[in-house]
């Protein structure tokens, strides 16, 4: 998929499948690098990557007299998404090049388990070091939310990288997504 300011491709690498990379065509380093339009391109194109994924990984038949047009009809709300940006190298970014990570969660294959423990990065943040706002919750709301989500975590020596051919089969397959989704909502 490309738009005027940013293109998507299936990682070499993927974490889970359908693991897709959104990047600015013009390289930046830094998130804080792109101009207004960039971000404004890069973010809609992370959403048409949501609703492409959506429909081919969320639209599995729920009966078998369910329609083709059902399935087309998927949202992203079928399923759920890790939607993450390293930015800078002691964030994880392996690759200088700003980029967006999209990556399906699938019901009952790649879904974080709810009754497992979540990742330390999001601990912290929902911790009282990286609670910005909690003073507001305590003041006027009176009880904060409860922190959530996290996944197991995957290291890189158990991810291996696929053949060309696989990876071309995973971006025509999803191309094939994409023009079925612009025939029928002309987006």
């Amino acid at each position: 998929m490309t738009t005027p300011h940013s293109f998507a491709l299936v990682n070499l690498k993927p974490l889970l499948p359908g693991h897709v990379l959104v990047c600015p065509r013009t390289l930046h380093k830094r998130l804080t690098d792109l101009s207004a339009d960039e971000v404004t391109d890069l973010f809609s194109a992370v959403q048409q990557v949501q609703r492409m994924l959506a429909r081919f990984y969320f639209s599995q038949p729920q009966s078998a007299g369910e329609t083709a047009e059902n399935q087309l009809s998927a949202t992203p709300e079928g399923g759920s998404f890790n939607i993450a940006i390293q930015d800078g190298p002691e964030a994880g970014q392996t690759v200088s090049h700003v980029h967006v990570h999209v990556i399906p969660r699938i019901r009952g294959s790649t879904a974080k388990e709810t009754d497992t423990q979540g990742d330390a990065i999001y601990e912290l943040m929902a911790a009282e070091a990286g609670n910005v706002g909690g003073a507001l919750w305590d003041r006027v709301i009176k009880s904060r939310p409860q922190p959530g989500g996290g996944f197991p975590r995957v290291e890189d020596p158990d991810r291996t990288a696929r053949s060309m051919a696989e990876m071309e089969a995973e971006a025509d397959a999803y191309r094939n997504v994409l023009a079925s989704m612009q025939d029928r909502d002309g987006s």
